[in-house]
């Protein structure tokens, strides 16, 4: 017989933690729909954000390097992949919701703008007295306003708790408003996870892309950070010499390891010295659960320091960065004086959201390349990566 949706929240009951957010105590859908039937409801929102339009999108915008310029370089898709396996694993491991972490991280950069975070600061530069501009609540607007798959709504209809975590995502790189409706001190220990997966993702995997680039090296990483040098140690002295590839792969898996462990070891004792009896309960509580220790989150302010001096500012990412984002600024300017062209989606919804509003909701969803591909039509010049 086919296992219901009842029987998985059983399983819930009976193995994940009383602090967990359990699937049966969702606080629903802003438009009623019939349960389903062979998964929970967070399983449904997993599979909603999977195959939609936006997330699709993220495979042809930029992680770090443009888009386009490497094979083997990250895209905001991988890095969303990745940021889902991690927070699945740490949800596993602290006997959490597993399906409500993936969600959230496999939604947390659906409303990101092309070309990154510089694409998203121009856009925030862009809409200055309009309503500004922010990736996270963008992300949020896209699951409930934005998506148009379903009959009888727009967006996603994602479970409320899913959508709190989109509401307080919050990284190194991340700052979002306030949002009405989600006020309570803090997010489910699963949008926590969430938000600190991101975290180990970005440090880490940036690392690889750099390395592959040519950008970083090993010897100077060694010197200069201690993260990756107690990493390489560590492998050498369990592995010996092994060939240039495998032995970076397998220091930044340390890396990753240590990072989890950490994570795991630490925030089980902060959950269990709050005695927190309920997701409420950890909602209600003034400080996030899920956390580095003071050790670790030095040595990663060591290696985030690294990274933006010798990766994320260096001229080889920077300016090209710098240029791509141009464009968004022209294109901005170029659909203010033709409306018209800013797409069907976009202009049904701009007398009710506004010109500035509707020009930046069909900008943000743009891949890198189509970017290139709109200034190029308009402008009559191609723009060289």
């Amino acid at each position: 017989m086919p296992r219901t949706r009842q029987e998985f929240e059983q399983f819930e009951r009976q193995f994940f933690a009383p602090y967990a957010q359990f699937s049966s105590d969702t606080r629903g859908r802003k438009y009623n729909e019939p349960p389903p039937i062979w998964r929970t409801q967070y399983q449904r929102d997993r599979d909603r954000v999977i195959h939609s339009r936006a997330f699709r999108r993220l495979e042809y915008k930029t992680q770090v390097f443009l888009n386009g310029t490497g094979d083997h370089l990250r895209t905001r898709l991988t890095h969303t992949i990745e940021v889902a396996a991690i927070s699945r694993n740490l949800a596993s491991a602290l006997q959490l919701n597993t399906d409500l972490a993936e969600t959230i991280a496999l939604a947390h950069d659906l409303g990101h703008s092309p070309f990154g975070h510089k694409g998203e600061t121009v856009l925030a530069r862009l809409m200055k007295g309009h309503g500004g501009f922010e990736h996270n609540l963008h992300s949020l607007r896209i699951v409930e306003e934005l998506e148009e798959k379903y009959p009888g709504f727009s967006g996603l209809n994602l479970s409320w708790e899913v959508r709190e975590g989109l509401a307080k995502h919050q990284t190194a790189f991340d700052h979002p408003d306030k949002r009405k409706g989600f006020d309570a001190k803090n997010s489910s220990l699963e949008a926590q996870i969430a938000n600190l997966a991101d975290e180990i993702t970005y440090y880490s995997h940036d690392l690889d892309d750099g390395l592959d680039s040519g950008l970083l090296s090993e010897s100077h990483l060694a010197k200069n950070v201690r993260v990756w040098a107690m990493a390489a140690r560590a492998v050498k002295k369990e592995h010996g010499q092994l060939p240039d590839e495998c032995r970076r792969y397998f220091t930044i898996r340390t890396i990753i390891d240590l990072q989890i462990r950490d994570v795991v070891e630490n925030s089980e004792r902060l959950i269990q010295s709050a005695r927190v009896q309920s997701a409420d309960d950890v909602r209600r509580f003034p400080k996030p659960l899920i956390q580095y220790s003071s050790e670790r989150r030095r040595l990663n302010l060591e290696l985030r320091n690294y990274l933006y001096k010798n990766l994320y500012y260096n001229p080889v990412v920077h300016q090209p960065n710098l240029r791509a984002v141009k464009l968004l600024g022209q294109l901005f300017d170029y659909y203010l004086k033709h409306p018209k062209e800013i797409g069907d989606s976009s202009k049904r919804r701009l007398k009710k959201i506004g010109l500035h509003r509707a020009v930046c909701d069909y900008l943000a969803g743009m891949t890198d390349r189509y970017v290139m591909l709109e200034y190029e039509r308009i402008f009559g010049k191609s723009f060289e990566l």
